[in-house]
């Protein structure tokens, strides 16, 4: 066996924060790109826009349903090498689409969407276990940072490529992708294996290896038997319960608690403005799509400031009051343009713009990170594989449908009633949290599931009390 050369934990971290990067490249690049595809192919058809852009999404759900069962398997880091190569060639795939060629763009975007949902499960995952725990609890922060850089990246690539023909400017946007996925190969071919994984796979010696380059060797013995330790747990818990189990009286609340948030993020209809803001321009002020490509590096530099804000206050504020302070403003600056349009027909068309900035905002350091950080306390050991899959699953499946009936239902309604609509579901979504989300921060797994135990004791003693017995 060839000895693994010593690995800094600096290098580590570098190359799990570049796979959230290509993660939101990706996400990000066809805001940019599809006003010159539409140029090019001359595509009017509102469910083709919403397909074409959509697609990334279905191939999304896919890759993260998949991802944690094979690297269970076969390891992280292989699945991220995997994913790193499904990135080369999906994006390759897609920049060399025939002319016209919808549904051969739309499936090398959902061949390219495996690997987004892949490293979507797989990179925190990997960066969690290599980490010490003392960081762990900012990996969700730095992980939403570093997505959402990701997506100011593609936003000012897409900008500097404007100025080329139609036909070549959307090829290169796309195929651009396959840069960064090559970078995050390389790197990922010269780091170790997960500890966790490792000893999971009774490979003690290797993990001890990996370990001693990233523990101080006094802490080394002692890690190693913690984690062998919650192996131990997670392989009881899968065998104690089953699918079943998440419906029980024991656990369904925390399951709707954390699903519907997962949801509801999405459903508030943040990803229409990601996928779709030069349109939205284009709908309110009646100039080129083409044109309007630095608002979404406005949007961008938005969202990584967002992002850095959270990471300064996520640990001093509530979890429910974030989301509800979050959820109120988002929905209040999609209504407040629906309003204002009927009482002032003459307002500056802009006036849209501004309001879905105020949004994005907002949404950035409250609904974007906390979903994940929510996700990430709220299910107990005994379920949390499981329902972390599930409450994974409906964000994808959010993120799909935001992005397939957007164009479709500006074509058939005016866009002011659309994002009006989205403003409800953020209102309803702050009726969810204060009714059905525990709060999280400050306490441990066993004592929020405990707290449950307790309201739903309280609850047959009420019910019990009414009915006089």
């Amino acid at each position: 066996m060839i000895k693994e050369k010593k690995v800094s934990s600096r290098f580590i971290y570098f190359f799990g924060a570049f796979g959230g990067i290509l993660f939101g490249y990706d996400i990000g690049v066809m805001t940019g790109a599809l006003p010159f595809l539409q140029q090019d192919w001359n595509i009017e058809n509102a469910a083709v826009i919403g397909w074409i852009t959509s697609s990334i999404m279905l191939g999304a759900i896919i890759g993260g349903a998949l991802a944690g069962q094979l690297s269970d398997r076969l390891g992280r880091r292989k699945m991220i090498l995997i994913a790193a190569v499904i990135f080369v060639i999906g994006s390759i795939l897609s920049g060399i689409a025939p002319p016209n060629g919808h549904y051969f763009l739309i499936a090398a975007r959902i061949f390219l969407g495996m690997a987004v949902g892949a490293a979507s499960a797989l990179v925190p995952a990997y960066m969690s276990e290599m980490a010490p725990a003392h960081l762990r609890g900012r990996l969700s922060g730095i992980n939403q940072t570093m997505i959402v850089s990701g997506m100011l990246l593609s936003y000012i690539v897409d900008y500097l490529l404007s100025g080329l023909p139609a036909t070549m400017a959307w090829r290169l946007m796309l195929t651009m992708a396959a840069v960064p996925a090559l970078i995050l190969f390389f790197g990922v071919l010269k780091l170790p294996e997960s500890p966790r994984f490792l000893i999971k796979n009774n490979k003690l010696d290797e993990a001890r290896r990996v370990l001693s380059y990233l523990r101080p060797k006094e802490t080394l013995e002692s890690e190693i038997n913690q984690i062998q330790e919650a192996a131990e747990q997670e392989k009881l818990a899968s065998q104690n319960t089953s699918w079943g189990s998440l419906l029980s009286s024991k656990y369904r609340y925390l399951l709707i608690a954390g699903v519907g948030v997962a949801a509801f993020q999405q459903f508030q209809g943040a990803n229409a403005i990601f996928y779709y803001i030069p349109m939205i321009v284009e709908n309110a002020t009646g100039t080129a799509a083409s044109t309007a490509l630095m608002w979404p590096i406005i949007q961008g530099i938005i969202l990584v400031l967002g992002s850095l804000l959270f990471l300064v206050i996520a640990d001093k504020f509530k979890r429910r009051t974030l989301l509800t302070l979050g959820g109120t403003v988002m929905g209040l600056s999609f209504i407040l343009p629906a309003i204002l349009q009927k009482v002032i027909p003459d307002a500056n068309p802009m006036m849209i713009v501004v309001f879905l900035s105020i949004y994005v905002a907002f949404y950035s350091f409250t609904w974007a990170p906390l979903t994940w950080v929510i996700i990430g306390e709220i299910f107990p050991l005994m379920i949390r594989g499981r329902a972390s899959g599930v409450a994974s699953s409906f964000n994808w499946i959010g993120s799909f449908l935001v992005g397939l009936m957007f164009p479709i239902m500006i074509a058939t309604i005016s866009q002011e009633a659309v994002f009006a609509i989205f403003g409800v579901i953020c209102l309803l979504g702050v009726a969810f949290v204060r009714i059905r989300v525990p709060e999280t921060r400050g306490y441990t797994l066993e004592e929020i599931e405990s707290m449950e135990e307790s309201r739903q004791a309280k609850q047959k003693s009420a019910l019990l009390e009414r009915a006089g017995l």
